[in-house]
Order: structure tokens, then C-alpha cells, then sequence
């Protein structure tokens, strides 16, 4: 029976780990498309893309609903690391990552409403909604009072786009890009052999760059759902055990813990969405979960950096550092004031509970009705 058991097991680790590779080949696949897309397009497309992201101010909402309705950071950080590899934004360097920066900001703020949703079941249970509602928005406010102060740094020094281009430098001395090549290897030629059958199909390479487009999109989209559903099964069922207080003895383990499991999963919104219950249920504090939401936002970045790795393109590692970087110096600030985003999520929290319709008013102005707003003012 034992041995059974063993064997179902490894035979189900096996099927998840195939299932795994595909899906990876399939999101580095539709990385290379969205790339080959936009340059397809030329420079008509360009301008037209250009004229939604010029202003960083825009850029950052742009950042926040559109990452808001796809509750995906990793699939908008992916498609901005994709669209300056591809020259969308321009071809001036300097210019792409200006006007990428705030976007991936934006992205930061968009990705922390899942686990508020996440929180929303309880609601008729005020005590334990209130703890997990403060355990949700303890990482909106985190990202909101980063961007407050980072942003506008951003904007007059370009201080992530300088510390980041240094890295993109140092990180292409030591050969990181040649590393890569074999992935390059087994995408471009798909890529080029779909172009050449399109083509052959449509005839107008414009409309050969749509079809890729819609397909790099469709693909980039099912594949980072799948990986996570896969890496869900395979990592976080298995973690759930290990959210005790071991795991949260002090911040420095709850801080890693964040930072690998996120790492592993490539999306923050499940794992800063699984502890919402586990503090709805009073088995953590929100002290314990400030700095596990913290590593997680390190951790999320990998995803970008991976896509920017991809590409091979320079412009486009410095923004997925710059993603790394605006993490980095958000907990470098605001860590030591934990007090702050802490005291805020407690209170707005205990405000929530007077009435359903607060939390609920909430996720639909700051993540939805604001950004739209904002955006639309300034067509």
C-alpha cells in the first residue's frame, strides 16, 4: 500500500514537472512573439502607443487599472519588459525606460487588489474580516506610501533608471546574456517560422503582426495562469502546513519565506493572498505579515527580470531591475517605519467594519474608478 502511495506520488510530481516545462517554453515563447509583433508594426504603431505613456503621471495609472483588471503584476511587467525590448515605447533608451518605470510602478499598486478581494468572503464575520482585511491592505498601503515618495524622486532624478542601468552593465560584463542564448535558440525559430506562414497566409505584415500579438497575449496569459495553478499544487498545498509560527518565528524568516515561496510560484498575489485567511483566523499577526508581504514583493520580480533576460536587450533589463530596485528602496524606507503602513491598515481596517459597502467602495474606486478617471482627463 506504501509503496502505491509512493508511486502515485512520484508519477503525479512527474506529470506536474512535464506539465511545468511546456508552460515555461510556452510564457518564454509568447515573449519572443510580442517582441516580433512590435517591431512588425513599426513606427505608425509606435507613436500610437507613445501618445497613452508620454506623461510618467498617466503611465502610473495606466500601471494601476490595467494590472487591476487582469490582477496580474507579473503579466503587465512582462508585456512592458516585452514592448521596450520591442521598441514600442521608442528608440531612444533613456526615453523607453523613463516612460516604463512608472507603468511598473503602477503594476505594483494594481497587483496588491487580489489578496484585498481575498479578504472580502469574511466580511459578515467583523472580527475576523477586520484582521484579514488588515492583513490585505497592510501591502496596499506599503506600495501606495512607496509610491508616494519614490515617484516623484523617479520623475526629477531617474535614480531606478541610473542605479539599474549600472546593474544592466555589470550584469552584461559577466556574460548573463550569453547564458540565455540557448532559450533564443529553441523560440526565435518558431517565431520566425510562424511570421514566414502568416505572412504567407495575410500577405500584409501588419496584419501579421496583430495575429502575434493576439496569440503572444493569449498565450502569455494562459501560461502564467497555468504555471501558477501547477506550482500551486505542487508548492503551496504543500506549504500551507508550514504558515506557523516557525516559519513566522521573527521578520528576517517571515521576510525570506516571502521572497522564496513567491519566487516559486511567480506571483505574489497568491502568496500575500494565502496568509489572509490563515490572519482572519488570528493564527497570524499583522506584524508577522508585514515583512512576508515585503519579501514577496522581491520575490514577484523574478518573473520580469526573466522575461528581460529573454530578450536579451538591455533597455529592457534595466527595467525589470528598476522593478527590483523600486522594491528594494520602498523596504529600505519604509521597513523601519513599519508603524506607518501598520497603524494605517489597523485603522482603515477597524473603519471597514462599520459597513460593508466601505471595503467593497474601496477596491472599486482606488484600483478602478480613479485610474480610469486620471487616464481618461488626459486624452
Amino acid at each position: 500500500m506504501t509503496e502505491n502511495k509512493s508511486s502515485n506520488l512520484w508519477q503525479s510530481n512527474l506529470v506536474s514537472i512535464l506539465k511545468l516545462i511546456i508552460l515555461v517554453y510556452l510564457f518564454l515563447l509568447s515573449l519572443e512573439m510580442m517582441g516580433a509583433a512590435l517591431k512588425l508594426f513599426g513606427k505608425d504603431f509606435s507613436k500610437s502607443l507613445i501618445q497613452t505613456t508620454t506623461n510618467p503621471f498617466i503611465g502610473l495609472f495606466i500601471g494601476i487599472l490595467g494590472t487591476s483588471l487582469i490582477q496580474s503584476s507579473s503579466t503587465t511587467t512582462s508585456m512592458v519588459v516585452a514592448m521596450v525590448a520591442g521598441g514600442a515605447f521608442s528608440n531612444d533608451m533613456d526615453v523607453a525606460i523613463h516612460l516604463a518605470i512608472p507603468l511598473i510602478m503602477g503594476a505594483n499598486i494594481g497587483t496588491s487588489i487580489t489578496n484585498t478581494i481575498a479578504s472580502l468572503p469574511q466580511i459578515n464575520r467583523s472580527n475576523e474580516f477586520k484582521r484579514a482585511f488588515a492583513a490585505a491592505t497592510v501591502h496596499d498601503f506599503f506600495n501606495y506610501l512607496s509610491v508616494l515618495v519614490l515617484f516623484p524622486l523617479q520623475v526629477y532624478t531617474n535614480y531606478l533608471g541610473k542605479a539599474a542601468s549600472l546593474m544592466s552593465d555589470v550584469f552584461a560584463d559577466v556574460g548573463g546574456m550569453k547564458f540565455l542564448s540557448p532559450v533564443k535558440a529553441i523560440t526565435k525559430p518558431v517565431v520566425k517560422l510562424m511570421e514566414k506562414n502568416f505572412e504567407h497566409l495575410f500577405g500584409d505584415k501588419h496584419l501579421v503582426g496583430w495575429v502575434l500579438l493576439i496569440l503572444a497575449v493569449a498565450f502569455l496569459f494562459s501560461a502564467l495562469k497555468f504555471i501558477v495553478d501547477v506550482l500551486k499544487s505542487m508548492v503551496v498545498s504543500k506549504a500551507k502546513a508550514w504558515f506557523d509560527k516557525v516559519l513566522f518565528k521573527n521578520s528576517a524568516r517571515a521576510f525570506l519565506v516571502g521572497i522564496l515561496l513567491t519566487v516559486l510560484v511567480q506571483s505574489s498575489s497568491i502568496t500575500t493572498s494565502l496568509v489572509v485567511p490563515l490572519a482572519g483566523a488570528g493564527l497570524l499577526t499583522l506584524w508577522q505579515i508585514f515583512p512576508y508581504t515585503l519579501g514577496a514583493n522581491i520575490g514577484t520580480t523574478i518573473t520580469a527580470i526573466l522575461a528581460a533576460l529573454v530578450t536579451g536587450n538591455i533597455a529592457a533589463v534595466t527595467v525589470a531591475f528598476s522593478h527590483l530596485l523600486f522594491n528594494i528602496s520602498g523596504i529600505i524606507i519604509w521597513y523601519p517605519l513599519g508603524k506607518v503602513p501598520v497603524t494605517m491598515a489597523e485603522k482603515f481596517a477597524e473603519y471597514s467594519t462599520r459597513s460593508k459597502l466601505i471595503p467593497i467602495a474601496y477596491v472599486v474606486v482606488l484600483f478602478f474608478i480613479v485610474p480610469a478617471i486620471v487616464i481618461y482627463l488626459s486624452q
